[in-house]
C-alpha cells in the first residue's frame, strides 16, 4: 500500500467516533476486545468490526492468547498523518494571522464609534 492509500485508510478508520474512542483507550495501554467493548452500547460483534477496520488501517495490532484477543495501538500511521498535516501548518497559520488582523481592525473601528 503506498503512502497516499495508507493515509486514506487511516483517515477512513478515524472517521467513526467509536473507532476514535477505541484508539484513545488503547493509547492508555493494550487490553482485550471485551474490555474495549464495555463502554459501548453495541454488540461485541459490532465492536469487533470496528476493531477490524482499525487493524486493516494498521492503527492497532491484535495478539491471540488462548480465547482472548489483546489489542495494542500502532502509532506509525498516526505519525504519517501528523507529518502530512504538518505541511499545511504554515498555510493555516498565515490565514489565522490574517483573520486576527482583520478582527482587530474591526474591533478598533467599532471602538472608534
Amino acid at each position: 500500500m503506498d503512502r497516499t492509500d495508507s493515509l486514506s485508510a487511516t483517515f477512513s478508520a478515524l472517521a467513526h467516533p467509536a473507532r476514535r474512542a477505541i484508539l484513545a483507550r488503547l493509547a492508555e495501554g493494550g487490553t482485550t476486545v471485551n474490555v474495549l467493548a464495555e463502554p459501548f452500547d453495541m454488540s461485541l460483534p459490532a465492536v469487533s468490526r470496528h476493531i477490524k477496520v482499525l487493524e486493516r488501517a494498521g492503527l492497532i495490532q491484535q495478539e491471540k492468547n488462548a480465547q482472548y484477543r489483546r489489542c495494542t495501538v500502532n502509532a506509525a500511521p498516526l505519525r504519517a498523518v501528523a507529518t502530512w498535516t504538518e505541511r499545511y501548518r504554515p498555510i493555516w497559520e498565515t490565514r489565522l494571522d490574517a483573520m486576527e488582523r482583520c478582527l482587530m481592525a474591526l474591533t478598533e473601528n467599532l471602538d472608534d464609534r
